[in-house]
């Protein structure tokens, strides 16, 4: 178990780093980033039940009068909102000629199909039949039993939260050329943050590898001057069961050049198809990014498309924070864009990561 000290809350939630380091002057990870524990925290993660629930989007995105549709294994579907509120769905194909219902309006709680107006309310009719959906509040859920051939469950594993009542929410949504494995293993590699993205990260030191044991390199602690120490990685052990399948990793987010702000965050996967991370000390804590890659089916070129559906949920007991909250209409789109910037370089590595392997040249 590590022992590096945590960044601890303080007064004031930002830091001046005293010693900025040149981003190739930064200690290299590539010794610590095992492909093997990156390969057995994957294998581990695809072996979890799914209950063949599958994220098709953010809840505020099924509007009123609107439904919210989109393609999951190269099933159609599509979702709204009954009469009652509550959320319906079923395939995404008018059961009369086949009119895709994603291009129809919800009258009254009611799906009328735009080729000839036949109506659904989310009862089983001429033919059309409901498929089990959830909406846990921030993201809305599809249960395909066809498509992911599991035991089905009741519910979605949807990772604990902050309150939704106190927490300021933002999802962003992108498309990338790969399998959901793809994005999970690129969430799974920490190491690879204040090199291939430092305009975000910085100072980052992975502390804790799946099994409890310290991933950190001999001699070195946060706070040390990156490059000083050029000892051997330490190396994960086995994996010792479900509750310590995690990295725990020390970084600062970057504000400006030397304006940072310190945090202690886990990653964990605890379904094939998302990755959590949640910030367990330091400034935000109970604070949850979740990332979730939805197969979408082959593209044009007949190549595999994923869907990545990151849900932030921000949590903070600064007295400040409520009046965040109340700007969150503002904020959202800088969330939004700030998740962005890091998806385009994240989607950018799981295709490549595809790429090697449909050549088989992946290592590891």
């Amino acid at each position: 178990m590590s022992t590096a000290p945590r960044p601890r809350r303080g007064r004031f939630p930002l830091r001046l780093r005293r010693r900025p380091v040149p981003w190739q002057r930064q200690r290299p990870t590539w010794r610590e980033a095992r492909p093997a524990v990156i390969a057995g925290a994957l294998e581990r993660a695809l072996a979890r039940p799914s209950g063949n629930w599958y994220v098709l989007g953010a809840s505020t995105d099924v509007r009123p009068d609107r439904p919210l549709s989109g393609t999951i294994t190269g099933v159609e579907v599509v979702v709204w909102r009954d009469a009652r509120g509550r959320l319906v769905g079923g395939p995404g194909a008018c059961p009369h000629l086949g009119a895709p219902l994603a291009d129809s309006p919800v009258r009254c709680g009611t799906l009328v199909c735009h080729w000839h107006g036949l109506a659904l309310d989310g009862a089983p009719f001429a033919g059309w039949e409901p498929w089990p959906v959830h909406d846990d509040g921030v993201l809305v859920w599809v249960r395909l039993d066809a498509a992911g051939e599991e035991p089905p469950t009741p519910a979605p594993v949807v990772p604990a939260r902050p309150p939704r009542a106190t927490a300021l929410t933002s999802v962003w949504r992108g498309v990338g050329v790969c399998e959901p494995e793809d994005v999970v293993a690129n969430r799974l590699d920490p190491w690879h943050g204040a090199w291939f993205h430092p305009y975000s990260f910085v100072d980052l030191t992975v502390v804790e590898t799946p099994g409890g044991t310290s991933g950190e390199r001999p001699g070195e602690r946060p706070g040390e001057t990156p490059g000083e120490t050029p000892g051997e990685a330490h190396a994960g052990t086995p994996y010792a069961g479900e509750d310590d399948d995690r990295f725990v990793v020390d970084v600062s987010f970057r504000l400006t050049g030397r304006l940072v702000v310190p945090v202690r965050a886990e990653f964990t996967a605890p379904e094939p198809r998302t990755v959590v991370m949640r910030i367990t000390d330091g400034e935000g804590t109970g604070s949850v990014v979740e990332s979730h890659a939805t197969p979408l089916g082959p593209g044009g070129s007949g190549r595999p498309r994923t869907a990545v559906v990151e849900a932030v949920l921000a949590t903070s007991d600064r007295p400040g924070f409520p009046v965040a909250r109340r700007l969150a209409p503002a904020l959202r789109p800088l969330m939004r864009a700030a998740a962005g910037r890091l998806w385009r370089d994240d989607l950018a590595y799981a295709e490549r990561r595809r790429h090697l392997r449909d050549l088989g040249r992946f290592p590891g």
